[in-house]
């Protein structure tokens, strides 16, 4: 069973899919620690996310532990959040019925001087869970195994003059899946998800900031990136050709270059945009054919914050990712990657003051990039739909509904999944 995955967030997104992080005023900055836990019942028409459905209701356990201690010229957080999963389904089908997830995130806020401010954060998981094994790709996807993905972010922000300034960051992913091994002998047409996915992915950059009006920032900036897959295993072979060429982990090795301009604005004092555009130039060196791509690059977003504990959200991205879906054209030619374009929203709305509603949607829109799928495409639905009451500040209760939908040219992978939850929550 071969799947494309999902980024929390191709770089390109982010399910974290759905884009909905950004809360204002959701955070109670004067404790030092928080302590919440989550009991929810579930049902899931497909659980496995296959195009033969099965369903199974369920339980799900989610504690969480919080550390954040402002100070003087220093910020130092962490996060860790564990996940248990009970399927009932799997239970009666002699199968194990528990999935598990960790989330660690640690991060680091240092101004050395008024003018220069950098941080530091990393985030670590180990799942099966389909939004977090979807890290650096694009669709969400069960996997079996302990399934480890770990980024960190850095940056240096320097204000040389009130008007101009500087970013320098980095960012560095690491993927590793659990399942490996998957070709053993001829034709290797199909790769494990260890195989087709494990790898480290880098990216550099500088941008350089001006401040033209007092509610907007111009910017340009250039990145430059590099994936390296560890894999290690055969993935395809091109048989078609006089002498057959076996293509391993690092044939879909890349070196990539970004240039981009862009803006930021404050439209209203409740109303922000940005947009950068630009283009992405990435080269397959380790690619026996050569391969080279141009492809625009984007990443735009506005927040409108109505009123209080309420705002709306709007986002598009357009970038390259990864997909473990690997085939090899009748050229010789093999999968490379996906070019994808994702369209994502949510709306948070206070009902009354205790009923908070929000509504989160997601679309993305994937080309294959060489093989036998080549220029053909992929897309991926997602909405969320929840209601969460307050019984007090420590004491709340949701209700929620979440669709998905992936289909693609690939044979086999297409299916919808629904999920409806009810469950409670405390937090001290």
């Amino acid at each position: 069973m071969k799947k494309l995955f999902v980024s929390m967030g191709l770089a390109t997104a982010g399910v974290a899919s759905l884009h909905a992080a950004y809360a204002p005023d959701a955070t109670d900055n004067s404790k030092m620690w928080t302590l919440s836990a989550t009991l929810r019942g579930f049902y899931d028409d497909n659980y496995n996310t296959t195009t033969q459905k099965q369903g199974s209701a369920g339980f799900e356990v989610n504690p969480s532990f919080g550390l954040n201690m402002p100070l003087q010229q220093t910020e130092i957080g962490l996060r860790y959040s564990y996940g248990l999963y009970y399927y009932q389904q799997r239970q009666q089908n002699n199968q194990n019925p528990i999935d598990q997830t960790h989330q660690l995130d640690v991060w680091l806020d240092h101004a050395f001087t008024p003018r220069w401010e950098s941080r530091l954060e990393d985030t670590f998981t180990v799942s099966q869970d389909p939004a977090l094994s979807a890290s650096g790709t694009a669709i969400p996807q069960r996997v079996e195994g302990n399934n480890i993905a770990n980024t960190v972010n850095g940056s240096l922000h320097t204000d040389w003059t009130r008007e101009f300034s500087t970013v320098l960051s980095a960012q560095d992913s690491f993927y590793n899946y659990e399942n490996s091994g998957g070709n053993t002998a001829p034709p290797y047409s199909n790769p494990s998800y260890a195989g087709s996915l494990n790898r480290n992915e880098a990216t550099f950059g500088l941008e350089l900031q001006w401040v033209v009006l007092p509610t907007t920032t111009a910017l340009i900036g250039y990145k430059f990136g590099m994936a390296h897959y560890l894999g290690d295993e055969p993935i395809a072979e091109n048989a078609n050709l006089a002498n057959p060429y076996v293509y391993y982990s690092d044939s879909r090795d890349s070196r990539s270059h970004f240039g981009y301009v862009g803006v930021q604005h404050k439209f209203l004092e409740n109303l922000t945009g940005n947009a950068n555009v630009g283009v992405q130039y990435t080269d397959y060196y380790n690619d026996p054919n050569s391969t080279s791509s141009l492809s625009p690059y984007a990443d735009a977003s506005m927040i409108y914050t109505y009123a209080a504990g309420s705002y709306a959200q709007l986002g598009v991205t357009q970038s390259r990712n990864a997909t473990d879906t690997v085939s090899v054209n009748s050229q010789g030619q093999i999968t490379l990657d996906q070019e994808s374009t994702v369209a994502y929203g949510s709306l948070n709305q206070a009902l009354t003051p205790k009923l908070m509603g929000s509504l989160v949607g997601h679309f993305q829109y994937s080309t294959y990039n060489q093989g036998a799928y080549n220029d053909q495409s992929a897309q991926f639905y997602n909405l969320g739909v929840n209601l969460s009451y307050a019984f007090n500040r420590h004491f709340s209760s949701d209700l929620g509904y979440n669709f998905d939908w992936y289909t693609t040219a690939a044979p086999g992978q297409d299916y919808t999944r629904n999920r409806v939850y009810l469950g409670v929550s405390a937090t001290y």
